[in-house]
């Protein structure tokens, strides 16, 4: 089943203009006229088709990968609260990790909040790329959700119920 990287990244909101995703990499390049260029994948972990984390590296074109970190969705909560809610045991396959194998119509990472991994990206881009996020602002409200609030329960009419 597809990863939906695309989507993923997009959920990000990354405020880099000069950016595309191929297969399931981002790449991006965060300042105009350098050489530096920022790939983002996705990390695997012991069990097949299942992710822990990203894992960002910078790349020179001559001198290749220059310097690379990991953040693992458990370290900056991004499945935490979908963890909690369907009682996931911490050290299980599922705990803050996704797998290709989700709901038809849903993403696989469905239930992730990235806010915690989208400020460790600010972070790393900030010591190799100063200024990259305050050149282009990212606008938070025009940023996609795939995780709506849930609904309100509705009242019922009468009080009887079958």
């Amino acid at each position: 089943m597809a990863l939906q990287a695309p989507e993923f990244f997009a959920e990000l909101c990354l405020p880099f203009h000069d950016s595309t995703v191929v297969g399931n990499t981002y790449f991006a390049a965060p300042i105009p006229d350098t050489p530096l260029r920022l790939r983002i994948d996705f990390t695997k972990t012991i069990h097949a088709d299942t992710y822990g984390g990203l894992r960002l590296a910078l790349v020179h074109p001559d001198r290749g990968e220059i310097d690379a970190v990991t953040l693992s969705f458990v370290d900056h909560g991004t499945f935490h609260r979908r963890d909690e809610a369907h009682n996931t045991r911490v050290n299980t396959k599922q705990y803050g990790t996704f797998s290709t194998y989700h709901r038809p119509g849903r993403p696989p990472w469905e239930g992730a909040v990235t806010t915690g991994l989208r400020d460790a990206i600010e972070q790393y881009t900030a010591v190799w790329f100063p200024g990259a996020w305050a050149a282009s602002p990212p606008s938070r409200p025009a940023c996609r959700t795939t995780h709506p609030a849930p609904a309100r329960p509705s009242a019922r009419a009468s009080g009887r119920a079958r």
